[in-house]
């Protein structure tokens, strides 16, 4: 069951005319970028398209900087990376956000974070406002959306539990998802990962609590690093729901939210608009408007769930 699904955005992130193109100056632009993941990962694929079909493209009026990809120690990289003279700098995940804004207060900031506004990196969606405009991927809201189809995907269960970042997760939203959940009769434990070695014993954790399901809430650092996660909740056999379709994909029981790998090329067009000379603060930031349930049966029977048909019905995707 899969029907093709696509990211729209909000705002104008068009692609750029032929003649836009050619009238763009003929020098090189150089790009930052501080991202958990390494240059290898499958989205920036799509990243490097998005800017090549702007008229950017390596070698020939792109430079790209590589000291950030792969790497936590975003204060660090920022420094280095500003100290370069880039033009424009792309930032994946709040913590990498946050980072470039204490570093500096000129250079135009590209993000891709869990909620833009809520987590105070713009002022607006509409009017960001300082030098960072980028991508807000709802996860205040797909966070609880999540959890309400993990109760559906594993029915009777009444102990579940969180894993979060809390660089990422403010203590607000995790009380409102223990709060939500309360309210339907179900108890939610909580355990924050601040590393990788965090990872498997908050897992740990929330097994021993009694969770017989776990919701991974979004933050860069825990798709990362979502390995760890797919390889503990099977050894314990454990249902979990991540925030990307490719989670799923990639061997995870269920995900609902935007396509990363749809997201990214947009990416390119914001960080294009920036090297043409447009403000930060007069580029809107994005967010998706289709969202995709993923539903893994192969991984299900696995770890001995049977997924209800009501949403193997809904699912935008299933894997068997």
């Amino acid at each position: 069951m899969q029907r093709r699904t696509f990211i729209r955005l909000l705002g104008a992130t068009a692609l750029c005319t032929p003649s836009a193109i050619a009238q763009e100056v003929r020098r090189f632009h150089r790009l930052g970028v501080l991202h958990p993941l390494p240059r290898t990962a499958a989205q920036f694929a799509p990243l490097f398209d998005g800017l090549r079909r702007q008229g950017f493209l390596e070698g020939r009026n792109l430079v790209v900087d590589p000291r950030g990809f792969g790497s936590n120690a975003y204060r660090e990289r920022a420094v280095e990376i500003v100290g370069s003279g880039v033009d424009v700098l792309f930032c994946g995940g709040d913590p990498a956000v946050r980072a470039a804004q204490q570093v500096t207060r000129d250079i135009p900031i590209v993000g891709v974070a869990d909620d833009m506004v809520g987590g105070g990196l713009v002022a607006s969606l509409a009017r960001p406002e300082g030098n960072t405009t980028g991508f807000s991927i709802l996860s205040t809201e797909l966070d609880g959306k999540r959890q309400e189809l993990l109760l559906e995907l594993v029915p009777g269960t009444r102990r579940i539990g969180a894993l979060f970042d809390p660089s990422t997760t403010p203590a607000e939203r995790v009380k409102a998802i223990v709060d939500t959940a309360r309210l339907r009769g179900v108890e939610v434990s909580t355990h924050p990962a601040k590393s990788p070695q965090d990872i498997a014993p908050g897992i740990d954790a929330a097994h021993a609590a009694g969770a017989t399901a776990l919701n991974v809430l979004a933050a860069a650092f825990l798709h990362s690093n979502r390995q760890i996660i797919f390889e503990r909740t099977a050894a314990l056999r454990m249902p979990a729901i991540y925030q990307f379709p490719e989670s799923a994909e990639q061997g995870g029981f269920a995900s609902y939210g935007p396509r990363i790998e749809q997201i990214f090329p947009h990416v390119g067009v914001l960080i294009a608009r920036l090297f043409r000379g447009e403000r930060p603060q007069d580029v809107p930031v994005q967010q998706p408007t289709v969202f995709e349930l993923v539903i893994n049966l192969k991984t299900a029977k696995e770890i001995g769930i049977s997924v209800p048909e009501a949403l193997l019905i809904r699912a935008d995707r299933v894997i068997e």
